[in-house]
């Protein structure tokens, strides 16, 4: 499925590096859709209909973690790319036990971000290569 077909959430509560993802993915063809909570991302109709989700760990309310855990009950949870501010090792094991997800530091390398997109698409079964 090419890439502009695909939209990729993002779920960040800093304005201008949401905004910032945004161009970056739109860019090479995702559509995107931001949420600056999770309860934002939660209201939405479309949990379950994103290729990949980029999910800041520290949010306001719920946290990323919490997000992913009542995402994951639904067994139909989109891959998951963590990122954080944070450099504390008890945050990127938390982040670490969730099988098959990523967990990026901020600040974030544009290759580095989309490597990581395109890898949990592959691993979805939803990338074209």
């Amino acid at each position: 499925m090419p890439a502009s077909r695909q939209t990729v959430a993002i779920v960040e509560d800093d304005a201008s590096f949401n905004r910032a993802l945004e161009r970056l993915l739109n860019a090479v063809g995702f559509a995107t859709l931001a949420f600056a909570s999770a309860e934002e991302f939660l209201a939405s109709a479309k949990t379950n209909s994103y290729a990949c989700v980029i999910l800041d760990i520290h949010l306001p309310g719920i946290s990323g973690l919490e997000l992913f855990d009542r995402l994951s009950a639904d067994r139909r949870c989109p891959r998951v790319i963590f990122i954080t501010a944070e450099d504390a090792e008890a945050v990127r094991q938390e982040a670490a036990r969730i099988s098959g997800n990523l967990c990026l530091r901020k600040p974030l390398a544009a290759h580095e971000l989309l490597g990581a997109v395109h890898e949990q698409l592959r691993l979805s079964g939803s990338s074209p290569e």
